[in-house]
């Protein structure tokens, strides 16, 4: 996940702990992970 211009990184403020990858402009995905999988993932505008 951590790969150059994703900016993979832990969102502060959130529990559970959420992360997040870019992928196009201000444009995100945010996940939980639980159990080595991605859960309540999400599409999202945030910026």
């Amino acid at each position: 996940m951590n790969l150059p211009g994703f900016d993979f990184h832990r969102l502060s403020g959130f529990n559970p702990v959420r992360y997040t990858v870019h992928v196009n402009g201000p444009w995100c995905i945010t996940f939980e992970f639980s159990g080595g999988d991605a859960h309540a993932v999400d599409f999202e505008q945030y910026h």
